[in-house]
């Protein structure tokens, strides 16, 4: 095709970019979104976030830590988990810091490239990660939570335009498993 023809004809128009609060954006498999959530040990949705689907997991983690409160009978809502579970995605340097500031453990395996780095560096590369394999395999919990979600179609599919009415639909979802416990 020439140069000329790629942009002369009358009905060419520039691709739209999304605004931010839709919270779509561009990923191999086209428009879409990702639902970034905390849950509790028995699976049960604490904090949700929506960020368009080309955004990466591990710097939703701080904000979701941010958004925490699990009230209580009596005194302030608890804003620290006692542990973390997460994938090698949130494995960076930056974030176990972050934990281990706040007294939170982490049980967040270390991957391949980490690994090789650290080890490349001798014994600047520090210490490797502790991980609690026994404690990691409990993380099944998280990824059973987002099976239940996308079992609703809408969920699955986001026919809706808005991310304020998606949100709202994954909130219902998470009021629905929160009175069935």
């Amino acid at each position: 095709m020439s140069r000329a023809a790629q942009g002369a004809g009358s009905n060419y128009t520039q691709p739209t970019i999304e605004p931010r609060d839709h919270a779509l954006g561009r990923s191999r498999g086209g428009l879409s979104t990702k639902i970034h959530q905390l849950v509790d040990g028995g699976g049960l949705p604490l904090v949700t976030l929506l960020t368009a689907g080309q955004a990466g997991d591990s710097p939703m983690l701080l904000p979701l830590l941010r958004q925490l409160r699990i009230g209580r009978q009596v005194g302030r809502p608890r804003t620290r988990p006692d542990a973390v579970r997460a994938d090698k995605a949130y494995s960076s340097r930056a974030i176990r810091a972050h934990l281990r500031s706040r007294g939170i453990t982490a049980v967040i395996p270390e991957p391949d490239d980490q690994k090789r780095h650290r080890k490349n560096r001798g014994s600047l590369g520090g210490r490797p990660v502790g991980l609690d394999a026994a404690e990691y395999r409990h993380r099944n919990v998280i990824e059973r939570r987002y099976c239940h979600l996308k079992q609703w179609r809408g969920l699955a599919t986001r026919y809706d335009k808005h991310a304020t009415i998606y949100r709202a639909a994954i909130i219902l979802n998470a009021v629905i498993a929160w009175t069935r416990q």
